[in-house]
C-alpha cells in the first residue's frame, strides 16, 4: 500500500456544535486535540528527529480528517512532505486524531483513536526503523482517546477508553502489536478522562470522574500507577487497588473537588526529579463558555511524598485552554499554554505564553509571552516525549467563531523562536517560518 503525501501542514477545524450565548463548547485549533490522546510527539535523539501526529485535512478549505504524522530534522532545520497514514473517509471530527509512539527497535507506531462504537481504532506500525514513508496494519477494535506506552520488559501497555454507555477507562497489553490482552477495566464511576505519562516502565495516569456519565460535570481528581505493565495498579501512597475503581471517595481520590462545586479540566501530568507526579489542569464553575465560568484557574497537583500540594498558576477565558507542563533537569518547571486573552476573546485558546517555577510550582512568573496580535486563536499545546530543546511546545490556530484556515506552530524551550510548519510546500522538504512573535498577523 502507498502512504501518500499532502504538499503541506494543514490542520483539521472543527466545531463541536454546542453553542452559548459565548460561542461554543470548543471549537476552532484542533489539530492536536485531546488533551486525553498522549503522546503526540516523541523526539528519537538517534535519528536527531522530532516525529509528530496531528489531525490535518487535505487542504485548508476542506474539513476531512487525514490522520497525518510529520518530522522534523533538527540537523536541517526542514521538514518532509507530512504522510497520511489514515484517511477517516469524510469524518471531521478531531475525537479520531493520531497519537504516536516508537517501539524499542525504531520503528513508528501510529494509534488512530476512533469514537463511541461506532467508528474504529486503528494501529500502524512503521516497516523500517524511524521511517515515515510504509506502514502495515496491526489491529482494528474499539479503542478511543488512546494512550501508549512502553514497559520495561518491551511490552505495550495501552489505555485506552471505552464506551459502555458512559466513557470508562481501560487497558490491554502487548508484545507484537498483533496479540492483544482482553481489554481490563481500571475505573468505572460515571465515566472518566485521563492524561498519562511513563519513565522507567512506570505508568502515571490521573483523571477525573463524570457523575452520572455526565461529561460537563467533570470533577474531582484521581491518581494511579503501574510499574509492572499493568499486572497491579496502586495509588500514590503505593497501596495495591482493587479494580475496577468504582468508589468517588476511594483510595485513588486526590481531591473531591465536587465538594467545592469545581469541575476539572486536564492538561499534562509529569515527573518531578524524585518521580513524583506533577499535573496540570483547570478548575472552572460552568462547562459553558463566558463568564459564567470565570476564575478557570490553571492549577497543579504535585505528589510532594507525604501529601499533595496545590498551586496555582494564572486563570484564563476558557475552560479548554489546554497547555502542557515540562520538568527539567535543573529543578526549572515550565507551562507553555494560551493562558492570554486572544482576538476571540471567550473562544477556545488565545494568544501562548510561558510560564516558569523555581521551586517546584508554589510560585510562578510569565517569562515570555509567545504569540501576540494573533489573527486567530492558538490552542491546545502538547509536549513531545523526550522533548529536544527547539521543539518543546506543539500546537495550532484557528478561529473558534467561524471556519478559518488552521496553521501548527512549535516553538523553543526558552520560547525565544516560535516557528509556524508550511501549508504550502513546493519541494519534497523545507524549513519551517519562524513567527514574528509581536505581530502574527500573516494568514
Amino acid at each position: 500500500m502507498t502512504y501518500p503525501r499532502i504538499p503541506g501542514y494543514r490542520a483539521i477545524w472543527f466545531d463541536l456544535g454546542q453553542r452559548t450565548e459565548f460561542g461554543s463548547k470548543y471549537s476552532g485549533a484542533l489539530a492536536t486535540y485531546t488533551s486525553n490522546h498522549v503522546p503526540l510527539a516523541v523526539y528519537a535523539p538517534e535519528v536527531n528527529k522530532t516525529f509528530f501526529v496531528y489531525g490535518g485535512t487535505p487542504a485548508a478549505d476542506e474539513r476531512h480528517l487525514l490522520c497525518m504524522l510529520g518530522c522534523y530534522d533538527h540537523n536541517t532545520g526542514e521538514l518532509p512532505q507530512p504522510v497520511v497514514v489514515h484517511d477517516k473517509q469524510g469524518v471531521d471530527d478531531p475525537h479520531d486524531n493520531p497519537v504516536l509512539q516508537i517501539g524499542p527497535d525504531g520503528r513508528l507506531w501510529v494509534f488512530v483513536a476512533g469514537r463511541g462504537r461506532t467508528r474504529p481504532g486503528f494501529v500502524y506500525r512503521g516497516v523500517e526503523p524511524y521511517s515515515i514513508d510504509n506502514f502495515e496494519l496491526l489491529r482494528e477494535a474499539e479503542i478511543c482517546y488512546p494512550q501508549p506506552w512502553w514497559g520495561a520488559d518491551g511490552r505495550l501497555l495501552l489505555l485506552l477508553t471505552k464506551y459502555t454507555g458512559v466513557r470508562e477507562l481501560y487497558w490491554s497489553v502487548t508484545s507484537d502489536g498483533v496479540t492483544w490482552s482482553e481489554d481490563r477495566k481500571l475505573a468505572g464511576m460515571g465515566g472518566h478522562y485521563q492524561v498519562s505519562d511513563a519513565r522507567g516502565g512506570r505508568v502515571i495516569t490521573a483523571f477525573q470522574m463524570h457523575p452520572e456519565g455526565n461529561v460537563d460535570r467533570r470533577t474531582n481528581l484521581y491518581f494511579t500507577q503501574s510499574d509492572d505493565v499493568g499486572e497491579t495498579w496502586r495509588n500514590v501512597q503505593g497501596d495495591v487497588l482493587d479494580l475496577p475503581l468504582t468508589d468517588p471517595h476511594g483510595p485513588a481520590l486526590v481531591r473531591d473537588y465536587a465538594s467545592e462545586g469545581l469541575l476539572v479540566y486536564l492538561h499534562d501530568i509529569n515527573f518531578d526529579a524524585a518521580g513524583n507526579p506533577v499535573v496540570l489542569y483547570i478548575t472552572s464553575r460552568d462547562w459553558r463558555p463566558g463568564p459564567s465560568g470565570d476564575p478557570r484557574t490553571w492549577t497543579v497537583a504535585h505528589w510532594r511524598g507525604d501529601k499533595w500540594a496545590f498551586h496555582e498558576i494564572t486563570t484564563s477565558t476558557h475552560n479548554y485552554d489546554c497547555g502542557c507542563i515540562h520538568v527539567e533537569a535543573d529543578g526549572t518547571w515550565r507551562v507553555i499554554g494560551p493562558t492570554e486573552t486572544g482576538p476571540q476573546h471567550w473562544g477556545t485558546g488565545g494568544e501562548i505564553a510561558m510560564w516558569v517555577s523555581d521551586d517546584q510550582g508554589t510560585t510562578w512568573r510569565k517569562t515570555r509571552q509567545l504569540t501576540a496580535n494573533s489573527v486567530y486563536n492558538h490552542a491546545y499545546v502538547r509536549r513531545p516525549v523526550n522533548a529536544h530543546r527547539e521543539f518543546y511546545g506543539y500546537w495550532s490556530d484557528g478561529d473558534p467563531d467561524a471556519f478559518s484556515p488552521s496553521r501548527l506552530h512549535f516553538v523553543d524551550q526558552q520560547g525565544e523562536r516560535v516557528r509556524r510548519l508550511p501549508n504550502e510546500m513546493t519541494a519534497a522538504a523545507q524549513p519551517p517560518e519562524v513567527v514574528d512573535c509581536s505581530s502574527d498577523a500573516q494568514v
